[in-house]
């Protein structure tokens, strides 16, 4: 039986994978085993993003986020961050009209304040046209953090209590989620890391709670949806307790 069937035919009680979030890391160690440079591994890892994508459609997830730039990545050496953010536009830009024409709506997260006119507006530009579709949501963290996410809900909370439209006693965990990246979108359910690294590097430090995580030393511009579907295996044999005991 091939690993697709097992995943069809296999019926735990009470999981259900609807979001998945991926921090996509090693593209620059892939390159650099291979004697090339790290945009190279960059460029190869787009190619992983467009399986990523199409497996998710196929195993009807509702969400899948992906950490494609942090808001630490600024320090990285000037000329790769100068390329990766090029790359962004030309995978955007060729690839808009394939999301659309598969029902995806883009959702990028993140300040993108920072990025060129170009970027921003090719960004806008690919959210506007995919956001009445009802297929997969796509969310992309560029320039993201965690914890840049909680301060700006905070500041938003902060906001209206300056202006006696909230008092401080009703700010409770779901009037800060509401205020939060993906606070339209369900929870995460399964935080999958690339690369052999073990932390979770500032990524929706907030919205993953109590989801599960999987780690594979899998390099991202290597990863496929075989390794794709380990993940899920291993995720839906997991018993989810959402802090409670089991009996």
């Amino acid at each position: 039986m091939s690993s697709k069937n097992k995943l069809k035919n296999y019926k735990p009680k009470g999981t259900k994978l609807r979001h998945v979030a991926i921090i996509m890391d090693g593209n620059g160690r892939w390159a650099h085993k291979k004697g090339k440079l790290r945009i190279f591994g960059h460029q190869a890892g787009a190619e992983s993003v467009r399986r990523a994508i199409n497996f998710a459609v196929s195993y009807h997830l509702d969400a899948l986020t992906l950490y494609a730039f942090s808001s630490e990545n600024w320090k990285r050496p000037r000329q790769e961050v100068i390329a990766l953010l090029e790359l962004f536009v030309r995978v955007l830009e060729k690839e808009v009209h394939n999301l659309h024409k598969n029902k995806i709506r883009l959702n990028v997260i993140g300040d993108i304040s920072r990025f060129s006119a170009r970027l921003q507006d090719c960004i806008r530009y690919s959210e506007k046209k995919t956001q009445h579709n009802k297929g997969l949501i796509l969310n992309i963290a560029a320039n993201y953090g965690g914890r840049w996410d909680i301060i700006h809900g905070v500041r938003a909370l902060a906001a209206q209590v300056q202006d006696g439209r909230l008092r401080p006693d009703q700010i409770e965990e779901q009037t800060l989620s509401e205020h939060l990246c993906l606070n339209q979108i369900a929870p995460v359910d399964l935080v999958i890391r690339t690369g052999g690294e073990y932390r979770i590097s500032n990524f929706l430090l907030w919205q993953v709670a109590y989801a599960e995580f999987w780690f594979t030393e899998t390099l991202w511009p290597d990863f496929d949806e075989h390794v794709f579907e380990r993940a899920i295996n291993a995720f839906l044999k997991r018993e989810r307790r959402f802090g409670c005991m089991t009996v």
